[in-house]
């Protein structure tokens, strides 16, 4: 079932991916193979971020092709699938302000990303931004939320 806003699936959402906190997370190299890798999010609201590294095959891929996949199955019956736009966060205010959120977030979906990054220096994040989230709850209705017109 389509859903006209975020709120409208923001509750079931938020609920399953913070009691996962781990999800796949596919992207596609230069000759368009997919690989996919476990990572950590943590979204505030319909809005997510990843610590990461950009030299890394995701931050390579990503330079090329800014989409991503990500599935949450801790439960099979009730996954949470993603589709999103990943672009680097590369202004100070925002890095600071997405570490105090991994900091203030309750354990295990919120942890402290020093013992990873050393410090906000060395802190890559990327900023998931969704065109596409589908909360399924078989048999009920699955639902689906699409915002706005995104870049593409």
């Amino acid at each position: 079932m389509q859903v006209e806003s975020f709120a409208a699936l923001a509750e079931p959402f938020l609920e399953r991916v913070s009691a996962a906190v781990w999800c796949n997370m596919a992207t596609v190299d230069a000759r368009g193979r997919p690989r996919s890798r476990v990572v950590h999010p943590v979204w505030d609201g319909a809005e997510g971020w990843l610590g990461t590294r950009r030299d890394s095959f995701k931050g390579r891929h990503l330079a090329l092709h800014p989409a991503v996949s990500l599935a949450y199955v801790s439960d099979p019956a009730r996954p949470v699938y993603v589709d999103a736009y990943a672009a680097w966060a590369d202004d100070l205010a925002t890095r600071q302000r997405v570490w105090e959120l991994f900091l203030r977030t309750a354990p295990p979906l919120g942890y402290d990303p020093a013992p990873i990054f050393k410090s906000l220096e060395g802190f890559g994040l990327l900023k998931l931004t969704p065109w596409r989230i589908e909360v399924a709850t078989p048999p009920q209705a699955t639902l689906v939320w699409r915002p706005g017109e995104l870049p593409e």
